[in-house]
């Protein structure tokens, strides 16, 4: 007796098991994957607000977590197999007037540089038919898809902003071309500080030998214009022949 009472318990207990094994995954289906940052004042994905003017854009954007929403969103496009959400990748698109815009966000800077490479050189294989404007900004790599103005693309993805710091888990791959540059940026202001100070210095040398001089020839010219004769003589009689003497008077000439 008390051997079937254990036997019908242990069949309950397994067939609530099963129960509740049934149950829950079917709830978990339900629940959609949520952005990793959330506003806390709007309750809206971060990624959202670095869309530009994100105010009006948010009402027709669409936040992406994996593919097929990604598909659904943009359609088939020829980089999009390129793209993987593991890892807590995310990605927002919203219509512009410039075309349909497209941000992902990494969530390694390696994730998104061996991305970049790669969409990079599908880019080249395919080259501008379609057109897609490409850029990578911080983390974060940008599309424009259905533009046909390259000058109003670049200037919409001028517009997006990365304000997170990058931190690399290893050796930072950019480091070196960051060093590079800074010192070709430094070099180049001290060239251009010099070439400034040595012609500014030449030209201030040369105005102010100009005004020294004029200064000089106006005082002579004034010392001269106060002479009353000019003598080549020393003061002693000479003939008038060029006119430039005083004329003699004839009252102190020796007569016959």
């Amino acid at each position: 007796m008390k051997k079937a009472l254990f036997v019908r318990f242990l069949i309950l207990t397994c067939a609530v098991l099963l129960l509740v094994g049934g149950v829950y995954p079917q709830d978990n289906t339900l629940v959609q994957p949520k952005s990793q940052e959330i506003s806390e004042k709007e309750g809206i994905p971060v990624l959202i607000k670095h869309l530009p003017d994100w105010e009006n854009a948010r009402n027709r954007a669409a936040f992406i977590l994996n593919k097929g929403d990604l598909q659904n969103a943009l359609g088939e496009r020829p980089v999009f197999d390129l793209i993987d959400f593991a890892g807590g990748t995310e990605a927002v698109t919203a219509p512009y007037p410039q075309g349909k815009l497209l941000i992902i966000e990494y969530t390694t800077p390696q994730a998104s540089v061996d991305a970049d490479n790669k969409i990079n050189q599908r880019l080249a294989e395919i080259g501008q038919n379609p057109l897609i404007f490409y850029r990578r900004i911080g983390n974060y790599n940008a599309f424009v898809f259905d533009g046909t103005d390259e000058m109003a693309a670049n200037a919409l993805l001028d517009r997006i902003k990365y304000e997170k710091d990058i931190h690399w888990l290893g050796t930072d791959p950019f480091a070196f071309k960051r060093a590079e540059r800074a010192f070709i940026n430094a070099t180049s202001d001290l060239f251009v500080a010099t070439t400034v100070a040595i012609v500014g210095g030449l030209g201030l040398s040369v105005l102010a030998g100009i005004l020294v001089g004029f200064v000089f020839f106006y005082i002579r010219n004034q010392k001269r214009a106060g002479m009353e004769a000019f003598s080549d003589a020393g003061g002693m009689t000479r003939l008038n022949l060029d006119g430039l003497s005083a004329q003699t008077s004839s009252d102190r000439l020796f007569k016959d």
